[in-house]
């Protein structure tokens, strides 16, 4: 199985980046890994396993290939790069 998305295929083993919000603390997203996983749930769907929770995957979802491109999104969307960087 695999997604386009933006001119970027996606194939289940990939590792991504995303912003993540806090569900406690909305205000608040930080740049996240994700693996990218068949839909356990949807057949022949690929699905985004973060934080124990698959999350389909769709062309709706901002999914970056490298932390570079996520952390730069980030720092046009949100300001400060540095404050959403994996650690």
């Amino acid at each position: 199985m695999e997604l386009s998305n933006e001119s970027k295929t996606y194939h289940a083993g990939d590792i991504v980046y995303v912003f993540y919000r806090n569900p406690h603390t909305q205000d608040v997203a930080n740049v996240q890994a994700a693996a990218v996983v068949n839909n356990p749930n949807t057949p022949n769907e690929l699905a985004l396993f973060l934080y124990e929770t698959y999350y389909p995957l769709s062309h709706e979802m901002a999914v970056y290939s490298t932390e570079e491109e996520a952390n730069q999104a980030y720092n046009y969307y949100y300001g400060d790069a540095s404050e959403g960087m994996l650690e």
